[in-house]
């Protein structure tokens, strides 16, 4: 009897062990680089995304053959959606509120003139559109959490993982400058701490770096930062639930079965909002919010770890130029945008 319960135990836990046997070897290798990355950003106060797309990058070998192959492939989409999915637990309606109309409008028009203005300089300069919307959305939205959301979305091709890497790299180096120079400008056009806030949260491309520039001012400008970056963050969903519409019907070049479309709206898509909805009700204790936001930390960095392990140096480099001309762009493109609503319609 105790051999026949044990039997039907070990059968029903099979699926467990098999999925740890093939994905194991490679998320344990992810998740100890990601720490790494962690652990070098904490002492030496670079941004931990940098951290772990360059670490990752010189673990490539691991995912060309070997054990964590099958790993870091998951740990690259599948993990990397779920550190998505839980940013809804930063969001609730009580956040738009707080802003004002004004605001708000000043974002979104922010958020779709600077994707169309990306799309323009691809048209202009022949690059291509896919990672012109990469790009634009990420400087648009919330920078590489942005870049990981979107690049899920569009159709794939042999330099889809390589674009969304460099569109990565691109918007944590240039939000890290940003950091620095933004509350010099501030400064500079006398801006209120409300304004500086806004332009701040308005325009820097990663919630980290917003932080650090806004109470780096004073904490009225922080808080309003904070909340402006949130309310930017809430725009994601949205963005990504449009362009999963438009181009579900285009054609795939990798690994995609004749005939199989995405779904109408991605699962972390659909997750993202649950988790906003619930939040705006107030239900989810502190610490379970406080809980879900470092998994989400943490998915993210893994899988930005291992997009970097799929992804050579010399297919980085042979993107990097078109990439880094557009962010850098479209990043000018947001800042001026922002300041002048700031300036006529907000009044500083």
């Amino acid at each position: 009897m105790g051999g026949e319960v044990g039997t039907v135990r070990q059968q029903r836990l099979e699926p467990l062990f098999s999925f740890l046997r093939t994905n194991g070897p490679g998320l344990l290798v992810t998740a100890a680089v990601a720490m790494a990355a962690q652990f070098l950003a904490e002492h030496y106060g670079a941004p931990a995304m940098l951290m772990a797309l360059l670490l990752g990058i010189a673990f490539n070998f691991l995912s060309e053959e070997g054990r964590a192959v099958a790993g870091i492939e998951l740990a690259s989409k599948k993990v990397l959606r779920i550190g998505v999915a839980l940013l809804g637990m930063r969001i609730s309606v009580e956040l738009l509120i707080q802003l004002g109309l004004e605001t708000i409008l000043l974002l979104v028009g922010g958020l779709i003139a600077t994707i169309c203005f990306g799309l323009l300089l691809s048209r202009v300069f022949r690059i291509d559109w896919k990672l012109a919307l990469l790009t634009g959305g990420s400087v648009a939205i919330c920078g590489a959490s942005a870049a990981m959301a979107i690049a899920a979305v569009l159709p794939k091709n042999r330099h889809a993982e390589r674009n969304l890497l460099v569109t990565v790299l691109g918007v944590t180096v240039m939000s890290t400058v940003a950091m620095v120079i933004y509350p010099i400008l501030a400064h500079h056009f006398g801006l209120s701490d409300r304004a500086t806030g806004i332009f701040f949260g308005g325009t820097i491309h990663d919630v980290a770096q917003v932080v650090g520039a806004g109470f780096s001012v004073s904490q009225k400008a922080g808080e309003t930062a904070t909340l402006v970056k949130l309310i930017r963050v809430t725009m994601l969903a949205p963005v990504v639930l449009v362009f999963s519409l438009v181009f579900r019907n285009l054609p795939q070049e990798d690994d995609m079965e004749i005939g199989k479309k995405p779904p109408l709206m991605p699962g972390f898509v659909v997750a993202f909002l649950i988790f906003a909805a619930i939040n705006s009700f107030g239900v989810i204790p502190p610490i379970v919010s406080s809980l879900g936001l470092d998994i989400s930390r943490w998915a993210l960095l893994a899988g930005i770890v291992a997009v970097g392990m799929k992804t050579s140096l010399r297919n980085l480099f042979e993107a990097g130029r078109e990439a880094t001309f557009l962010i850098v762009f479209e990043t000018f493109f947001i800042a001026i945008f922002i300041l002048s609503g700031i300036f006529f319609l907000l009044h500083a």
